[in-house]
C-alpha cells in the first residue's frame, strides 16, 4: 500500500482530489523547484487537507512561502541569535549572515510535506526531516516509514536510512 492510500485508509485527515500534473507543473514553475518523485506521487495520489498541511491549491500564497523559507530563515536565525556556524561555510567572520546565506543559497530546496516535516526538491527517496530551525532530525527513512512515526498508520520500515541531502544532513542528528 502506498503512502497515500495509508493516510486515505486511516480515516485521519480529508483527502481532497490529487493534484494534476498541470497543478503540480504550476507550483513547480511558480516557487521554481522540483517535486521530489515521490512528493510528487504523494500528492498526486490525493491531496491531504486541514492543519498542518501545506494547502498547495490556496490563492493566498503567503502561507506556503512561509512554509517554503522557514528552513532557511531558521538556520538564519540561529546564525545571528544562537551564534550557529556551519563549517563548511568557512571561517565565521565578516558579514556572518551574508556568508550564511550564500551557502544557504545552494543547499538543496526544502519542500514542505506537513507542519515542519520536509522532503528536499527533486531527491527521490530521500529520509523525511524534521526541521526547526538547525534541529534537524530523520523522522521516516521514506513516506510510509514517517507515516507511521508521525501518526502511527502502518508499519515501521525494516531498514535504516540516513540523510544524504547536502548541507540539511550534516545538521541532521
Amino acid at each position: 500500500m502506498t503512502a497515500a492510500e495509508l493516510l486515505a485508509a486511516s480515516g485521519r485527515f480529508p483527502i481532497a482530489p490529487g493534484l494534476s500534473e498541470t497543478e503540480l507543473s504550476g507550483i513547480e514553475s511558480e516557487f521554481r523547484f522540483t517535486f521530489a518523485p515521490d512528493h510528487r506521487d504523494f500528492l498526486a495520489a490525493g491531496l491531504p487537507t486541514g492543519v498542518g498541511w501545506p494547502d498547495w491549491r490556496s490563492p493566498d500564497r503567503s502561507a506556503l512561502r512561509a512554509a517554503l523559507t522557514a528552513p532557511v530563515e531558521g538556520v538564519l536565525f540561529d546564525v545571528a541569535e544562537n551564534d550557529f556556524w556551519y563549517e563548511g561555510w568557512g571561517p565565521a567572520f565578516g558579514d556572518r549572515l551574508a556568508t550564511a546565506r550564500a551557502g544557504l543559497m545552494i543547499a538543496p530546496r526544502m519542500i514542505p510535506l506537513y507542519a515542519h516535516r520536509y522532503l528536499p526538491a527533486a531527491i527521490a527517496g530521500h529520509p523525511v526531516l524534521s526541521i526547526y530551525q538547525t534541529d534537524v532530525i530523520s523522522y521516516g527513512v521514506d513516506l510510509t516509514d514517517w507515516l507511521h512515526r508521525e501518526f502511527g498508520i502502518g508499519e515501521p520500515a525494516q531498514r535504516r536510512s540516513r540523510p544524504t541531502v547536502p548541507f540539511w544532513s550534516a545538521l541532521a542528528n
